[in-house]
């Protein structure tokens, strides 16, 4: 009989929670790895996961656990929380080099409640319509997130930054958006767009002579990350940017 693994999200922003039971293996990582996609897309404080009705069924599921846990250390910088983990599943998961930026609660209960009794960081998220005056529409944003954030030194690079991610969903995805700006720690800022197309995009070497195709190049050159989470429904472009990257 074919591992089975069930993923059951738990409402309730800025706080992410997932309920996950079964059995962890090779074949059921990727459910896990696309359901833990949908909950750092909404860009969560924390992402908690209910263990207690998981079962690690081979090392090598382990490896879909640490590939998540790294992508919420990347990107969105969110904490990952295990909940209720039994002996057994806790003793082989922190035997695990690449899962040691985990963190460990013992009821998932108490865990979201104390989650969603902290501060929410500041952010601002806008949806947006994929028309020209989208880009006039986030450089206006920024800049205003920018000086209320005194990240003042920030923005014109913020700016440039931001018309970009929104000009390419403009000229290719074409559908809605998402657009998030939010300080992070260290000085850093975070700028993502979420739109609702499948489509990877792609630094192009453009020559001197073409009319367009270095927006991402822009991009990959003024922030110090930046990346793409595929999701179900599309996809979030990210980056981070800091004052030492320019």
């Amino acid at each position: 009989m074919p591992s089975q693994l069930v993923c059951r999200p738990e409402r309730g922003f800025p706080v992410a929670a997932l309920r996950v039971s079964g059995t962890l293996d090779q074949v059921t990582g990727d459910a896990l790895q696309q359901a833990v996609r949908l909950r750092l897309a909404d860009q969560p404080t924390v992402l908690l996961l209910d263990v207690a009705g998981l079962r690690i069924g081979d090392p090598m599921g382990l490896s879909a656990l640490s590939a998540t846990v790294c992508a919420a250390h990347e990107w969105p910088d969110v904490p990952v929380v295990l909940c209720g983990a039994d002996p057994r599943t806790l003793a082989m998961i922190t035997a695990t080099p690449d899962c040691e930026q985990l963190r460990y609660a013992d009821d998932f209960a108490a865990a979201v409640a104390s989650a969603r009794a902290e501060t929410t960081p500041p952010h601002i998220r806008v949806r947006m319509r994929p028309v020209p005056d989208a880009c006039r529409q986030v450089r206006h944003l920024v800049t205003q997130a920018c000086t209320a954030w005194q990240r003042s030194d920030l923005a014109a690079t913020a700016t440039l930054i931001a018309t970009e991610l929104v000009a390419n969903v403009v000229r290719h995805a074409r559908t809605t958006m998402d657009f998030t700006v939010r300080p992070l720690h260290g000085g850093r800022l975070g700028m993502t767009v979420r739109d609702h197309s499948r489509r990877m995009p792609k630094p192009k070497d453009a020559r001197l002579s073409d009319p367009g195709g270095r927006g991402l190049r822009l991009v990959r050159d003024l922030t110090d990350a930046w990346g793409v989470l595929p999701v179900t429904d599309g996809k979030v472009v990210w980056t981070r940017m800091h004052p030492d990257t320019f």
